[in-house]
């Protein structure tokens, strides 16, 4: 029964890291968090 609980652990560790690998956010490859984008705003002028 211990055999069974380390390979699932050892399986969800790496799910885990290739999960936090894949997602990464470093080439906007549409996983994990995406850049934020800038919007222009149109400010008053002052008269």
């Amino acid at each position: 029964m211990a055999d069974v609980v380390l390979f699932t652990a050892v399986l969800a560790l790496f799910g885990l890291a290739y999960w936090l690998t894949a997602g990464s956010d470093d080439d906007n490859g549409g996983g994990g968090l995406m850049q934020p984008v800038l919007v222009p705003v149109r400010a008053r002028q002052a008269r």
